[in-house]
């Protein structure tokens, strides 16, 4: 009987020791989601991928918030509930989404200066590599990584795009989770300086290469109105190394000139035209000497 006591006692033991560490689990995360700031959590929620963590000592100082008192309304309160400051006063649940609402866009405003520093841009590069933001939907640019970009510094012109390094132009993202953010959240800037400064070996990735139409294999020419537009929109500045290249195309780019405005004629017909030209020229020639004999 004493042995079935034992047992039984240290099986209650163990119980209530497993009871306990249940209960220290669940508050320690219960703790641990409550700890979690308001910048963390809007970072987190679905559709907000493209927004980096800003750091809270760039928010608190009042020379990063510049002008952004008249931009958005309840901006005392937007501030301190980005900074997981507890408010003085309590509000009703009207004020609460006003407020909820203002300081989404608040933090967006300051998100657009905080990628402009340093610190910003060591963020945002991590999600370049990472390819968060997305590939360029062009064929030609081969899945370049593109950057979020807005077409204005102001909130409410425009959802934000995505800008592509090679080919220079910007896209609609594909998910429609990302068609609420606001353009000025990323602005104007950003891509271009972020490229320049931070990742300039993106421009190594770039390509010239555009689709050029045909009809029955030859090409359509340029002043066609089925011909190709903009070629010049994928050009880039010559290398050292390919200075001789330059020239040849220079110069089939000056025989093509002379072909139909709608079709443009094969080498062989070109070649055919040169030795007629060439041929025209050396009669000239011939003649103006005899004259002069």
């Amino acid at each position: 009987m004493e042995a079935e006591q034992e047992i039984n006692q240290t099986r209650e033991q163990d119980d209530l020791e497993e009871v306990e560490d249940e209960f220290y689990e669940s508050n320690s995360s219960h703790d641990s989601e409550e700890m979690i700031s308001w910048i963390s959590w809007f970072c987190s929620l679905t559709g907000n991928e493209y927004f980096c963590e800003v750091a809270e000592e760039f928010i608190e100082d009042d020379f990063n918030l510049t002008g952004l008192n008249s931009t958005v309304p309840c901006y005392r309160e937007s501030l301190e509930l980005i900074l997981d400051i507890e408010p003085e006063e309590d509000h009703s649940e009207k004020t609460d989404s006003i407020i909820e609402s203002s300081a989404e866009r608040l933090y967006g405003l300051i998100h657009q200066r905080f990628i402009l520093t340093r610190q910003g841009m060591n963020l945002m590069i991590e999600k370049y590599e990472r390819a968060d933001f997305g590939y360029c939907p062009r064929y030609y640019c081969n899945g370049m990584p593109v950057l979020p970009i807005g077409r204005s510094d102001n909130l409410g012109v425009e959802t934000v795009k995505l800008y592509c390094p090679s080919c220079t132009d910007i896209y609609s993202p594909a998910s429609s989770r990302y068609h609420h953010i606001d353009g000025a959240f990323f602005g104007t800037t950003f891509a271009h300086m972020f490229l320049l400064l931070m990742y300039p070996d993106a421009y190594q990735r770039c390509t010239t290469v555009t689709y050029k139409p045909k009809i029955f294999g030859f090409k359509v020419n340029e002043k066609s109105k089925s011909g190709m537009r903009m070629s010049w929109l994928r050009a880039r500045p010559p290398q050292e190394d390919k200075d001789g290249e330059d020239e040849e195309n220079q110069g089939n780019m000056d025989h093509e000139s002379n072909a139909m405005p709608g079709i443009e004629l094969p080498s062989e017909v070109t070649a055919a035209n040169e030795t007629q030209t060439n041929g025209v020229e050396g009669d000239i020639n011939e003649d103006k000497s005899m004259t002069q004999a």
